[in-house]
């Protein structure tokens, strides 16, 4: 029978709870030797991985640990939502493998070249505006925007289209959120199913339109690419286009706004990077991932019977992979709990566990955070965040949904 202390990972109000809580609650699941069970009202319920090793381990193994029929949610999709959101995220070998393939080898040195320029001209213009602008909302005005125009530019969608794209993914991303209202009044379902299929309405266009057209963009390369001569159909395109926007934009814009909030609430850290911003501001994007971890977790369900890490698990069994926790373990990390800036080595999970999942746009993702973060801090040195910042009520991300600013 589950515990009270085990229950609380599904529950919602747990998660709204401080990071002092929820440390201490995966401090006491780390220390314990026995499965760890968490139930879900109606559904199998799953197994909490807490530990940085079982992590790792089952992040390397996804021929047990399976990312199908989804890596995103412990219960398992309907038929409509599988179709929309079946992305790499949520698929095994050979077909994660050939899909892989095919978008890695379009991020060409070129294109990454190009979009490197448009993030420091991005950046310039985003913190001009806010120089102009004054105290406001830093997740709305400063980490919003640099993802998701970033990754638009890149896939070459036009800039008329740019608000709706932006309008689909928060939606898309606060779903989970009791906290979030849709503005039409429609049940979350419905506007879900009709966000993805926007998105996925757009690729194909936009797809149909450089076959025949092609320009210097990444749909271009990924509809030409031919990798043991196959290229992304119609389906797939959308597919990978609503991942990119959906994971590269929560991942960057929550790291930027975690990055503001612990600058804030450590100041002797702060005074640590403006000090020689250049040479210490890798180290800390890297601390900003690893403390914040932006990503909470993703799901695997194991395809046979494994024992890891001295513990059996059963074919069909659903586990939790919490990166969040494994960013925080003592046998890893020394002064885990300990925001440092000089951290080294930090191997932390913030992307992911070494594995064929993870994150493609880790290095995107890096440099659109550093690029902005050093504008910022050059421009503005004196930026702070004014208030405690307004968390996403969400098991999934570890999301912020505004923070007042001020310099």
């Amino acid at each position: 029978m589950p515990s009270l202390v085990e229950q609380k990972l599904s529950n919602l109000d747990f998660w709204a709870k401080s990071q002092a809580e929820r440390d201490e609650l995966f401090a006491s699941l780390r220390a314990t030797q026995e499965r760890i069970f968490c139930p879900v009202p109606g559904e199998p319920g799953f197994y909490a991985l807490t530990r940085y090793e079982q992590v790792a381990e089952a992040s390397r193994n996804p021929g047990v640990f399976s990312s199908q029929p989804t890596a995103v949610s412990p219960i398992d999709p309907s038929t409509q939502m599988a179709e929309y959101s079946g992305s790499l995220i949520s698929m095994d070998d050979p077909r994660h493998a050939r899909l892989r393939r095919i978008v890695s080898r379009s991020f060409t040195p070129r294109l990454i070249e190009r979009v490197s320029g448009d993030v420091a001209s991005l950046a310039r213009h985003i913190v001009e505006d806010l120089a102009e602008r004054g105290p406001c909302d830093f997740v709305e005005h400063v980490a919003t925007p640099m993802p998701l125009q970033i990754i638009c530019s890149m896939m070459g969608i036009p800039e008329s289209e740019f608000d709706d794209v932006i309008d689909a993914t928060n939606l898309i991303l606060a779903v989970g959120d009791p906290d979030h209202r849709d503005g039409d009044g429609k049940n979350r379902a419905t506007s879900l199913a009709e966000k993805f299929s926007y998105l996925h309405g757009l690729m194909a266009d936009l797809g149909r339109l450089r076959r025949e057209q092609p320009a210097d963009d990444l749909v271009t390369a990924l509809t030409h690419a031919n990798v043991d001569g196959e290229a992304l159909d119609d389906r797939d395109l959308g597919r990978f286009f609503s991942l990119l926007v959906i994971a590269g934009n929560e991942t960057t814009r929550n790291a930027l706004s975690h990055a503001l909030v612990l600058l804030t609430e450590h100041p002797v850290q702060r005074d640590l990077l403006l000090a020689d911003l250049d040479a210490r501001l890798p180290g800390a994007v890297e601390e900003i991932v690893r403390y914040a971890t932006p990503v909470t977790w993703m799901r695997r369900t194991l395809t046979r019977d494994y024992e890891l890490q001295g513990q059996v698990y059963r074919t069909g069994d659903r586990v939790i992979l919490y990166y969040n926790s494994a960013n925080r373990d003592e046998n890893v990390f020394k002064d885990p709990y300990v925001f440092d800036i000089t951290r080294s080595p930090n191997p932390h999970l913030g992307f992911g566990a070494p594995g064929p999942h993870f994150c493609l746009g880790a290095h995107l993702a890096r440099r659109e955070v550093t690029v902005l973060l050093r504008e910022l801090y050059t421009r503005l040195p004196n930026l702070h965040a004014t208030d405690a910042p307004v968390r996403q009520r969400t098991s999934f991300i570890h999301g912020i949904r505004s923070v007042p600013c001020a310099f």
